[in-house]
């Protein structure tokens, strides 16, 4: 009886749903941006240089990849019946082994070294050195692994193509066939935060003063501002979740995020962020003014600095997250032509920073019941556990400040003056306070959306209070 095939199996796209180098690179520019600038020095020493000088630059949390649970189940299987597993990968070996010691599901590691980028015809030869030419059944997802199953006795084929698994029955028999989840256009709309577009609507917020003589032109431009931001912002939170893949796939809600689960890869992720901010420049450029668009790239640098570093920055990054929100405010007025208002500023500025607070104080607090790692979320965050209570005051503070801001701004002659029955407008005071107290009674009790505006936007009490304050603007005439 002969004895049971040897089963290799490779990584990327196979036993995990996404792509280690292109998950290296990205954690690289994290921890070293500038080492960016070597790459293509690395890359005319070949794929297999770059792919070790990144390797030795970045630690991958292997614990937390995407592993696709029907291949993990076939390995099982496969060792359970008594045929000898092999990790057979293209990845650098100090990324492979540490995935294969993790798993303890292979008996050996076949990976580049550095010198030899082990894919397509060079895997093919290894596989054979490492068999002694014997057959072998090998499990791949992509064109590339032809080259491996045209010297296979069997082909395991990770892949929804049907196009791949008959080119693979053409060279060889085809043991099975895994077929992973489909992914649908929600999980793309989902990657593109397209909730998160109901902050762009404070471009509309320099309209405020002058509702009483709008004109079609000026809702025009503001909703050209509105859907380029979306746009920007869209591509930047594409680009922000690649850079916080790791901690991503440790928070017990957002490892569900598309590129965290593995849903959607690195490089169509990449390619989407730019896509997203070619379209929104090109729409800027081409229909709104050109301070508009200054204010746009400012934005831009900012929220992407925000992604790669500021984000780690106690305190600084609350102040860019609040910067962020008063930024779209700042460009509805270059939009539309409105003055800026020092009130409308002042008041942005200190409630969105209390809700910075706010999504920060539920991060810190929830760190902190589940008794994670306080070394891991300073590293993350710049913050630890204990900071809970300065967060709490400070953002319960910043509240205020803008209720108090909001109720200034209500006696201003030139605001008064705009009104018929100015008087109404008092009850907007009551109502804010209440919604930014209660916000913060949210958060204390832990029933708050780590994403203030996201939860403002889902809670019944919070729409109820934009409707009484609609209703007291149209009272006031």
């Amino acid at each position: 009886m002969a004895p049971p095939l040897p089963l290799y199996v490779d990584l990327d796209g196979t036993l995990i749903a996404t792509d280690s180098l292109h998950e290296s690179l990205l954690k690289l520019v994290r921890v070293s941006p500038s080492a960016l600038l070597q790459l293509p020095l690395w890359l005319l020493r070949g794929r297999a240089a770059l792919k070790r000088e990144v390797a030795q630059r970045t630690s991958l949390d292997v614990s937390t990849l995407p592993y696709r649970p029907e291949v993990l189940d076939f390995v099982r299987r496969a060792r359970e019946a008594g045929r000898r597993t092999i990790l057979a990968t293209a990845s650098d070996g100090k990324v492979a082994r540490r995935v294969a010691e993790h798993l303890g599901l292979f008996d050996a590691v076949l990976a580049s070294d550095g010198e030899r980028n082990v894919k397509g015809a060079n895997k093919l030869a290894a596989i054979l050195a490492d068999t002694g030419g014997k057959a072998f059944s090998y499990a791949g997802d992509h064109p590339a692994d032809l080259k491996v199953w045209q010297g296979a006795e069997a082909a395991v084929v990770v892949s929804r193509s049907g196009a791949l698994a008959r080119r693979a029955a053409g060279l060889t028999e085809v043991e099975a066939v895994i077929k992973p989840k489909r992914v649908g256009l929600g999980r793309y709309l989902y990657g593109l935060r397209a909730h998160q577009w109901l902050k762009n609507l404070l471009v509309f917020l320099p309209l405020m003063p002058v509702l009483h003589d709008l004109t079609q032109a000026l809702v025009v431009d503001a909703t050209l501002a509105f859907l380029a931001f979306g746009l920007m912002a869209s591509g930047i939170y594409v680009l922000n979740d690649l850079l916080d893949l790791e901690s991503d796939r440790r928070h017990h809600r957002k490892r569900r995020r598309p590129f965290a689960a593995g849903d959607i890869s690195p490089s169509a992720g990449l390619a989407m962020s730019v896509t997203l901010a070619i379209a929104s420049l090109t729409l800027s450029a081409a229909l709104l003014p050109a301070s508009f668009v200054g204010v746009l790239l400012f934005y831009a640098a900012l929220t992407t600095a925000y992604s790669v570093f500021l984000k780690r920055r106690a305190v600084v990054d609350v102040f860019a997250l609040a910067a962020l929100y008063t930024i779209r405010v700042a460009a509805g007025t270059q939009a539309t032509g409105q003055p800026l208002s020092f009130w409308i500023l002042s008041f942005s500025l200190f409630i969105f920073l209390s809700l910075a607070l706010a999504k920060r104080y539920v991060e810190l607090t929830a760190a902190g019941a589940a008794g994670g790692d306080a070394g891991q979320l300073k590293r993350d965050r710049g913050y630890v556990p204990g900071d809970a209570t300065f967060v709490l005051c400070t953002g319960v503070a910043a509240g205020q400040m803008s209720a108090l801001l909001l109720s200034l701004y209500l006696q201003d002659r030139q605001m008064l003056a705009r009104y018929g029955d100015p008087e109404y407008l008092w009850a907007l005071i009551p109502l804010f306070l209440f919604w930014t107290v209660r916000i913060w009674l949210k958060a204390v009790r832990g029933a708050l959306h780590d994403d203030p505006v996201v939860f403002a936007a889902r809670d019944w009490v919070s729409r109820l209070a934009v409707g009484l304050g609609a209703l007291a603007l149209w009272m006031a005439h």
